[in-house]
């Protein structure tokens, strides 16, 4: 009987271990929001990689969407620290350009970010955040789109 009781809480243990070291690669409540991060870092280091569109206002526009994205990115860094996620975590992209050219391969990145974000929220605290940033997300978007349609004049 006491080795049966043995393997019983021998095997609890196990499970509950078990169940702690999957939880602990679980990256929590918003996970989409730290690959958000990652994309709009990347959409960032497109926006302001130095490349002239030759357009003044093309160039005007994508300085208003890296202005957008850095809020954006704000945002979601404090839902992440609100999380206890770690925001310096850089997972690898989750988007493949469809689109050749430096401006499409941006929207293509901020869209991404925008699926992420958009997620439903369960959260009462971050409600506030996700709408921020998804606003910020909304006008870096527009940004880009007429800074294509001014492009492709």
């Amino acid at each position: 009987m006491k080795s049966y009781a043995r393997l019983v809480l021998m095997a609890t243990f196990a499970v509950f271990m078990l169940t702690a070291f999957a939880a602990a690669d679980t990256p929590g409540a918003h996970p989409a929001y730290v690959h958000a991060i990652g994309d709009l870092r990347r959409a960032r280091a497109h926006l302001n990689d130095g490349t002239s569109t030759g357009n003044p206002q093309a160039d005007a526009l994508v300085g208003r969407a890296a202005d957008e994205v850095n809020k954006a990115i704000r945002e979601m860094v404090q839902a992440s620290y609100t999380d206890g996620k770690d925001f310096n975590y850089n997972p690898p992209p989750d988007v493949d350009s469809i689109h050749a050219g430096r401006l499409h391969h941006i929207m293509d990145i901020l869209d991404a970010a925008y699926r992420d974000v958009n997620m439903p929220e369960s959260d009462p605290r971050a409600v506030g955040v996700q709408q921020r940033a998804l606003h910020h997300l909304d006008e870096a978007r527009r940004a880009m789109a007429e800074a294509i349609r001014i492009m492709n004049r």
